[in-house]
Order: C-alpha cells, then structure tokens, then sequence
C-alpha cells in the first residue's frame, strides 16, 4: 500500500513551532517520486537540524544517485527541534520525509550519515518517533533496516544495538549494491531460509558480501578487567573483517549536479564541488585524513564541467571548493585561474575553505577574489609550538605561518583566523600558551607590512578528541579539567599585552562536550546502555552547547555501567596497550595496525617526535591502504586547463 503524507495532519500544527519552513520540502531540485512506481525506498536521514543537514554533501549525492534510478526512491529526513517533537508526540505524527512528508518507518531502508557520534541521541528520537523499536533485536519484517554511514560508522559499536548494519568508506557505490540486494530479495518474495526470519535472512545476504557490517552477527567476549576479548562471527559465511569502500574515479561520479537550495537559512548556502577525496599529510590526529586514503583528484575539466552546470541549476553565487586540504589538488592553480577567468564580472565568487599554511600562495588567493569578495583567511597550525607540530606531524613552521600572514596583510587581507587543539599527546602549558605568542606575532607583522592597525587575528580552540583508525588510537584524552585550566591560561595570556587584547578575538570550548565525544568515540557496545539512557532523560542535540547537558551524561554513565569494570574515565583518559583488542579491530579501513602503532610510537619518541613526509611525492610509507584495498594515489598534472564559457560574464540570475 501507497505510504501517505502526514502533511495534512501537519500543517494546521506549523505555526507553533519555531522556524516551520524547515518542515515544508519542495526545494528546488527536490524529489518527489510517486510510491508504488518503485522498487527500493531509501529514507536518508543526517542526525542534526535542517539548517545543518540539508548542505551536507554525502546526503545530497547519495540522494541523486538512488533517485536517478527510475526503480529506487530516495527521500530525506532531518532531526526535529524539541518543540517539534512534542507537538509530533502530542498529535501522534510519526517521523516524516521532508520530501513526501512520508512516514520514515514505511520506507525499507532508513539510511543515516554521521559526521559526528554527538549525533546518537538523535537517532534515538527519530526512531521512536517513526515507532520502531529502539533496540534492533526487536524489529520485525515491516521495519526499516536501519543502515549507519559517514566517518562515525568506522566505528559504530556504541550504537551497535540500535542499528541493524553499517558501511565503513565512500557510498556511491555500495548504496546501488545494497539496492540491487534488496530488490532481489523483495522480487523473490521476502524469502527466509535455514531458520533465519525474512529480515535476518536480507541481512544475511547483505553480510556475507564482505561490504556491510550486520552487528547482530558478530559476538563480542570481554575479559575481566572490561577490555575486549575477541569479536568473532556467530553465523557460518560472514567475513572475520568488514573492508571499507573505495571509489577511484571520481570523474564518472559528478555529483550533485543538482544541488538542493535550501527554503531556510543553513549554514552554508553555496554550491560545493569535491575537487578530490583522501589526505596523505599524514596527521595524527586526524581520522578523516586517515579512513579516506589514497588521494584521487577530479580533473580540471570534470570541476569545471560541475561548477558551470551546478550553478546554472542552483542560483548559488558562492562555489566552494573543498576537500581535506583544497590547496593541496596538484592543479589547484590553474583550477582557481580558470575558474576565475570564466566567471569574471558575474556574480559569481570562489571559495577554498581548507588551506593548509604551506600550501597557501597570494597568487592563488587572489584568483579565488578576483570578483571583489575578500573575507578573512583561515589557517589551522592545531599546535601552538613547533614541538606538539612535530608530536601531531603537522609539518609547518612558525616561520611558515608568518611568512605567509605577511604576504596576506601585505596584499589588502585585514583578518586571519588559526584554529589551534588543546589536550594532545604530551602537550604541556607551554605549547599552549605558545599559541598566545604566534597570535601576537601574527598581529605584530600584519601592522608592521600593512602601515595598519586595523589588523585583527581570531584564535580558535578545539580539544582534541582520539579517533579511532588514527596513530592516536591508543592515547589518552586529556581531562576536561586540565583543559579547561590550559585554555584559561591563554585566555589570560592573550588578553594581559594591552597592545593585542582588542585585535586577537579568542574562541574555545570547554571540556566537558569533548569528553563525551571521546566516549562515543571510542566506546564498546556497553556505551549503548548510556546513550539510551540520557536520551531517555531528554537528551537532544548533543552537539549545540545549549542542549548539552555533561552532568546528565555523566549520571547515565554511572547507572547504565554500575557492576561493570569500566566508567567514563576508562573510555576516555586511559592510554591504551598495543596488546589490547580495540572496539573496531575486525573493521578495515585499509590502514595498517602496526603501522598505525609505529607512527604513535614515532610521535612521542623521547628523543624528539619523528615526522611524515606526504606520499603523494616520497617513496610509499606503507600504511597499508594501497595493496590492501587495491587503489592508488592518483593525482595530476593532467596539462589540461579551463576556457571561458561565452555567456556567463554577465551575472548569473538566481534560479531561487
């Protein structure tokens, strides 16, 4: 049977709740694909508000890709508001698509992608309101099969009970795979064999692929002191280790091209462009730069190919650029000279969100404002002295980063921002207030090559949080209490020179959420007790400060884990052993486990931290990816270059 729109029973309710617009779908570009004209239903949900959710790009190329298949249907869904989900609860309106307005527990896969754990409890939320059980074990034949992705999925034991599978790695692929796997099931009749239920046994299928994590089908035995055991399959057929996916030519995957423009204001409204996937800079710290090995570059002409048809399909008048680290793109400057050939006198400005300090030259920055938009650079040292640079290996020097704020000031740029990590392996007070010097000399330089004293400089804190499939693995995080000691020391450091206190801006989080991200992190399956828990004591939108409650996630850890070996502490600042089974082992990411502990090994060598060169230009440092995953590094010069396309000098007209 057809699923039906709640929107009639939904609209009379919109205005009493903030931001209703957020509730309405029919974006430009949007889906609507009649319901019985299809085979598959994908729900695809991104655990955080619209405002957030919709610009996220592996939801919008994922939701292209299925709906361009006339047999699958694809629609989205969002985490609602607190004041939506009591309204919701009241007059019984389960979890809906934005598309259709669509029941989520009618559809057979509901779909979610993780950018961050913060995000589980809103998972928690969106399941009970679909009316699913919480808990997957209770599911039956009619629910959706809950599918977890993003970079969080490379280790998805703390939600381990509430999800029924997941997939580690890039979607474009394996998303039709499992598409195909559950047509064919569907098309046989939702058969069941050898005792399995119709749904165990599509998961079954679905696991013995060797792509989908099925968590059910795994056991995991602990030792008496709480650390893991093994975690073994219990079912004949499925694979000891689940390999993530790897897509290797990005030119044959040029998605969106058609972006969805937003109906409220989101946190970026622009059209992005992925100019190349995977980091091999090597720092420690950094899982995303980690799990998406090896580097593959679009070509020049696929990015302007996609920016050209993009924009003409959007009406945006902003291009992101991105990637882990765009400068980075071995063709970046005749990418950016092109482009800004092609759109110059439109209305239409380039961006490159992540610049790495060494790679940053005025040349190319001003290129990317040819068309008058100059707003301020970003940088991120993440350490504030050149010791902790070479613990995380970020191989850039104070020199570098003055060398290149000079040429910036120097040039008509008035403000840089530098992010900066607080907790990481052996800091002490000393790197940090090190970053209270680096600022000042930053602003010292700025007025010193521009004659100005308009020159300003924000200082921007993140703790640092170990990620699994990262050297630092095995670390211990820093307790919210030193960090939060250390980040009022440079708070005082930088405002005590009455010189630099008004031109140096100074942002930070405390310690406490970074914490609980670490938890989550790098948590078991007994995390699951505790994140079920908070939620039921009303925790929501865990990653927005005035939502988050740390004493309630502390309750629910000293309740859900009573008689357990383990508590908060020993999920978050305990340093672990080499020897010690960790929660994803038996997930491959391609990286190497020895390597992996060597590189931690290298960072806190006594006699100094021995850095990483990046192997896209060295001998291979054999982390293991490539041979394992059977990929390679595939990057430039392709000697291809970008032509003005006649026609768009003039400006473009917003498709909204």
């Amino acid at each position: 049977m057809p699923a039906e729109s709640v929107f009639p029973q939904l609209e009379p309710l919109l205005p009493s709740v903030q931001k209703p617009i957020q509730y309405i779908g029919g974006e430009l570009n949007s889906v609507d694909k009649a319901w019985d004209s299809v085979d598959v239903r994908w729900a695809l949900m991104y655990p955080d508000a619209y405002e957030v959710g919709l610009p996220n790009q592996g939801v919008q190329i994922l939701y292209e890709i299925l709906n361009e298949r006339d047999w699958i249907l694809a629609e989205r869904t969002y985490a609602v508001w607190p004041d939506m989900e009591k309204v919701m609860r009241e007059h019984k309106i389960p979890q809906f698509t934005v598309d259709a307005h669509r029941p989520v527990g009618e559809f057979d896969v509901l779909g979610v992608s993780f950018a961050t754990e913060l995000g589980y409890t809103n998972l928690l939320t969106a399941l009970d309101l679909a009316g699913m059980p919480l808990d997957a074990a209770d599911r039956d034949d009619s629910d959706p099969i809950v599918l977890a992705g993003g970079h969080s999925a490379f280790n998805p034991e703390p939600i381990a009970d509430f999800i029924d599978a997941a997939v580690l790695g890039d979607g474009e692929e394996i998303v039709l795979a499992i598409s195909d796997v559950i047509r064919e099931w569907k098309a046989e009749g939702r058969p069941a064999y050898e005792g399995r239920t119709a749904r165990d046994e599509l998961l079954y299928r679905l696991a013995v692929s060797g792509g989908v994590y099925v968590p059910k089908f795994y056991t995991v035995d602990y030792l008496a002191d709480g650390r893991i055991k093994r975690v073994a399959p219990n079912r004949s057929g499925v694979p000891w280790r689940i390999h993530k996916h790897t897509l290797m030519d990005l030119d044959q995957w040029p998605y969106p091209k058609q972006p969805l423009v937003p109906l409220a204001e989101t946190v970026h409204e622009r059209y992005s462009v992925e100019i190349f996937r995977g980091c091999t800079r090597g720092c420690r710290f950094c899982q995303a730069g980690m799990v998406t090995r090896p580097v593959r570059e679009r070509s020049i002409t696929t990015i302007g190919d996609m920016v050209q048809k993009g924009v003409e399909k959007s009406g945006f008048e902003e291009v992101g650029l991105l990637s882990l680290s765009s400068a980075d793109h071995s063709e970046i400057g005749d990418v950016a000279h092109g482009l800004a050939d092609r759109y110059e006198g439109s209305n239409v400005s380039l961006s490159l969100p992540s610049t790495r300090v060494d790679a940053f030259n005025v040349t190319l920055a001003d290129e990317l404002t040819r068309n008058g938009r100059r707003s301020g650079l970003t940088f991120a040292p993440e350490g504030g002295s050149e010791r902790i640079r070479k613990v995380i290996n970020k191989m850039v020097s104070e020199e570098d980063l003055i060398r290149t704020v000079s040429t910036a000031y120097e040039h008509g740029w008035r403000q840089v921002k530098l992010y900066f990590m607080c907790g990481l392996p052996t800091e002490t007070d000393e790197d940090v207030l090190a970053i209270a010097d680096m600022a000042k000399r930053v602003i010292e330089t700025g007025r010193e090559v521009s004659g100005r004293r308009d020159i300003r400089c924000t200082v921007s804190i993140g703790g640092f949080i170990p990620k699994p499939h990262t050297p630092f693995q095995w670390a211990a995080q820093l307790d919210h209490e030193s960090t939060d000691a250390r980040l009022a020391k440079l708070r005082d450091a930088l405002r005590s020179d009455k010189r630099y206190r008004r031109a140096i801006g100074f942002r930070y989080h405390d310690g406490k959420p970074g914490i609980i991200e670490g938890l989550l992190s790098r948590g078991d399956r007994r995390v699951g007790r505790v994140i079920e828990a908070v939620w039921r004591e009303g925790a929501r939108f865990d990653g927005w400060s005035e939502h988050f409650s740390y004493d309630a996630w502390v309750d629910a850890c000293d309740s859900a884990l009573a008689g357990e070996p383990v508590d908060l502490d020993w999920y978050t600042v305990r340093e672990r052993e080499y020897s010690e089974v960790l929660p994803w082992d038996h997930l491959d990411s391609g990286l190497d486990r020895d390597w992996l502990w060597e590189d931690w090994q290298d960072a806190i060598d006594l006699d100094g931290a021995i850095e990483v060169d990046d192997c896209r230009w060295t001998p291979c440092y054999d982390c293991g990816v490539c041979p394992q995953m059977d990929t390679e590094i595939q990057i430039g010069p392709t000697g291809k270059k970008l032509l003005p396309i006649a026609g768009v000098s003039q400006p473009v007209t917003a498709a909204r």
